[in-house]
């Protein structure tokens, strides 16, 4: 990619950023390197041999984004990051991408579409493992069934989480749950949807979770009833108890600040070598009302990795023109195909 097509990449000395700017230097891409630690990025710039500008939420955005095609976000909890970022986008004129697993970030940043057509800015959000290969899955059983009304995706091979992902999980303390319900957000006790998937080698237990694709993938394939559920892995059972016992409290000021001094002292992320040798996968189930269904599954490789893949791979389509302004989702603007574009990626319909 030639110098003239530079990037930022913020949150980059955070666990998913380095492994995002090492996967993009071995790419043969010219990021350019943010975050709030001067030390830290200083370091990981200087590892990479790559420029870096220091940075803050609430100051030197602005700086750090001149001359900048486009921003890929990966500083969460995006909940509490969007905005600043979004906002500094648009008056960059830079496109914006993102990491976000979160559905109310999402819907936070779809209030700027009009905002973002206006200035020819394209803001994608969740461009990683949440929510790339799932969107894509959605939109092709979607579209091998015309006239679908439910949409129930679920997605195993995340018993691996790093401490940022743990925050966001933090975030939903004390929440309901949520699924659409004829295009609406609704909110139903944690724990009340429960279901049996089969990801490739038997049905196994999974939980419903408020997630990404409660929005994505009503904006990319208009289906108004969806569910997203979760492989039921110990933590996620674990988060799911703690909710359901301990919302009120969890869900508090003093609670919250309980849960962000324990996960400071959980481990960044994991090592490259639990990584190597696992997989991601995802189903689909889409019915209509009158008792057709259709349904698909796909196998990708590790998360973290493959989060690195799918938004360096979007990015290099953004710096080469290939954006449509406005909120946007990734299979909505690139197609059900793109992630077998992909390496590792595989799909079948059954």
């Amino acid at each position: 990619m030639p110098l003239s097509e530079p990037f930022l990449i913020y949150g980059a000395t955070g666990y998913t950023g380095r492994l995002l700017a090492r996967m993009a230097r071995e790419r043969g891409l010219r990021p350019v390197l943010s975050a709030r630690n001067e030390p830290r990025l200083a370091a990981l710039a200087t590892e990479l041999g790559l420029e870096y500008r220091v940075a803050h939420l609430e100051s030197g955005l602005d700086e750090a984004l001149r001359d900048m095609r486009a921003v890929v976000h990966a500083a969460g909890p995006f909940g509490a990051t969007w905005r600043p970022m979004v906002e500094a986008c648009l008056r960059a004129g830079c496109h914006y991408l993102d990491l976000s697993g979160e559905w109310a970030a999402i819907e936070g940043v779809r209030q700027y579409d009009r905002e973002a057509r206006a200035r020819g800015v394209m803001l994608m959000p969740a461009t990683g493992f949440d929510v790339v290969p799932s969107d894509c899955l959605a939109l092709h059983v979607a579209r091998r069934l015309p006239g679908a009304r439910r949409l129930r995706l679920a997605v195993s091979g995340l018993d691996l989480i790093s401490r940022g992902s743990v925050k966001t999980l933090v975030e939903f303390a004390g929440q309901e749950l949520r699924v659409r319900r004829n295009g609406e957000l609704l909110g139903l006790p944690p724990g009340s949807l429960q279901r049996a998937f089969d990801f490739g080698a038997g049905l196994r237990p999974c939980l419903a979770l408020s997630w990404a694709d409660l929005s994505t993938a009503w904006y990319t394939t208009g289906i108004p009833d969806i569910e997203v559920y979760y492989e039921a892995n110990p933590l996620l059972r674990m988060n799911l108890a703690a909710n359901q016992w301990l919302g009120g409290l969890l869900g508090s000021s003093a609670g919250r600040a309980w849960l962000e001094l324990f996960t400071q002292n959980l481990p960044e992320g994991p090592a490259e070598a639990e990584r190597v040798g696992r997989h991601g996968h995802v189903v689909a189930e889409v019915e209509d009302g009158v008792g057709r269904s259709a349904r698909g599954r796909l196998r990708t490789p590790e998360a973290y990795h493959f989060t690195c893949v799918t938004s360096l791979a979007i990015t290099e389509r953004v710096l080469a023109g290939d954006v449509e302004p406005g909120f946007q989702t990734p299979a909505r603007v690139y197609g059900p195909d793109f992630v077998l574009t992909l390496p590792g990626v595989t799909r079948e319909d059954f």
